[in-house]
């Protein structure tokens, strides 16, 4: 019997290489590889550590007792002296110089920086696939006319593929954020109990160039330029701050983009993927609900509010330590990697598959275009001897006319009968339509959407072709 809660982002949303970047055996084997990194550069600046300790306590950074630890856990009250004397226990020779100066930060911090380093890499890799598979959907709907809107009233047309350089613009600055994140990312370091490395001052007895050497060592070890040039006893808590600001970010795009598609939906015109045995509503059966797009809306409002907590968590710090952030960010740094996973998984594979309804797009464009054409058609009036604000006039009285026969009476509109019996415009209704071309009313679409898919998108799509080539997430539900 399952009776215990489990987190749907795990049981659900988010992908096995996330859950393990948060996963147990990927925290503490990378305590291990801290104190491995610690006792290395200890030993090199000339502490009593030797090279067959190290060699022991390398043997073993991944056979994880876990049964021990949370006994030594319940009896100590303390998770990392639990695992010190577990991995101890494995390594009885290195036993005395495990930890040997650090502070449970030490590990703790240094983790955390190194395990959302590797998510954002992750994430890195998830963007990239959904800005190629937008890019292949602009490129290909480029010159398809469109209903613009604003308001989410009929305006100026533009194309499909514009539309989607819109999404995708979005997706590279979030890329340019989570990049930025990944470079500023530095260890804790070596930094003891309230970051003025006392306790290593004295292993080294007043050596303050080898307390130094201590921390670059660290950081080149586990694959950092720098450590934080100085701490507390941790890190600032407005780098969990700002990485969740980016992982907002990402999830403000992805829910714009599912916003539109859920309207596009309802208009009918652009669709998710719909496999064939799926069900779109247990009671009417002809439905087919942008069920992936809400969820990508309901996970990305969940992160959105989920980056608050580090916000304050931050804000709220005293001094150079307390412990009021450790409950908090042992859930909301997680999730929030585990939420943005699952959504961008869902993106990809939304973004994949859209489908286009060529002929409903072309209907709701011929329905509303002879109220575009308006201007062109009273320009070309004037042309021929009119007058432009008599002719303004007429075509104002014309539109609301042809509006109500839409609104009130629910017929075609009629826009262009009306203003073909008007003597005052002197055009014949084959003239009239001429006007209703909808590629004259584009604009420079086609040319944006080429040039930004050049200039902006294929370069990246080239920095990052490995990613492209990455396996993608299969949904399971």
């Amino acid at each position: 019997m399952n009776n215990r809660y489990e987190s749907p982002l795990s049981s659900r949303y988010a992908s096995d290489e996330m859950q393990f970047i948060f996963s147990p055996d990927k925290k503490f084997s990378t305590w291990r590889r801290l104190w491995v990194a610690l006792a290395r550069a200890e030993m090199e600046l000339g502490l009593p550590v030797t090279q067959a300790q190290i060699a022991e306590m390398e043997a073993h950074l991944d056979d994880i007792d876990y049964e021990k630890a949370a006994q030594y856990e319940k009896k100590l009250r303390h998770d990392v002296m639990a695992h010190v004397h577990t991995f101890g226990e494995a390594c009885p020779n290195a036993m005395p110089i495990i930890h040997l100066g650090a502070t449970s930060c030490y590990v703790g911090d240094n983790t955390d920086v190194i395990l959302m380093r590797e998510a954002l890499l992750l994430v890195r890799d998830k963007l990239v696939r959904v800005i190629g598979h937008l890019s292949d959907f602009a490129g290909r709907y480029k010159a398809l006319p469109t209903l613009g809107f604003t308001h989410f009233q009929p305006a100026q047309l533009v194309t499909v593929g514009k539309r989607a350089t819109l999404w995708i613009n979005e997706l590279l600055m979030d890329l340019d954020e989570v990049n930025y994140r990944i470079s500023s990312l530095q260890l804790l370091g070596c930094k003891g109990t309230t970051g003025t490395q006392a306790s290593f001052l004295e292993l080294f007895e007043g050596d303050h160039d080898k307390c130094r050497q201590l921390d670059e060592k660290i950081a080149a070890e586990m694959g950092f330029s720098s450590s934080v040039p100085v701490s507390g006893q941790t890190y600032s808590r407005k780098v969990d701050s700002g990485v969740l600001n980016t992982l907002s970010g990402i999830a403000q795009s992805a829910s714009k983009f599912a916003t539109d598609l859920r309207l596009l939906c309802h208009l009918k015109e652009v669709e998710e993927p719909f496999e064939k045995n799926q069900i779109g509503s247990s009671a009417m059966p002809y439905k087919r609900n942008p069920m992936r797009c809400e969820r990508i809306c309901a996970l990305a409002r969940y992160v959105m509010a989920d980056a608050m907590n580090p916000a304050v968590t931050a804000a709220s710090q005293w001094f150079e330590r307390t412990l009021d952030d450790s409950a908090n960010k042992r859930l909301s740094v997680p999730e929030a990697f585990l939420a943005v996973d699952a959504i961008l998984n869902i993106y990809a594979n939304v973004a994949g598959g859209l489908v286009v309804h060529e002929k409903v797009i072309e209907r709701h464009v011929l329905e509303e275009l002879p109220f575009m054409a308006s201007e062109n058609i009273m320009m070309d009036a004037v042309k021929r001897g009119g007058n432009r604000q008599e002719l303004h006039e007429r075509i104002r009285v014309h539109s609301l006319a042809a509006g109500s026969n839409v609104k009130d009476k629910g017929l075609p509109n009629n826009l262009i009968d009306l203003i073909a019996e008007d003597p005052m415009f002197g055009m014949s209704r084959e003239e009239l339509t001429a006007h209703l071309e909808p590629a004259r009313y584009i604009g420079r679409c086609p040319q944006q959407v080429e040039e930004f898919l050049s200039a902006c998108v294929a370069p990246v799509l080239k920095q990052y072709a490995q990613a492209l080539e990455g396996k993608e997430t299969e949904l399971t539900v």
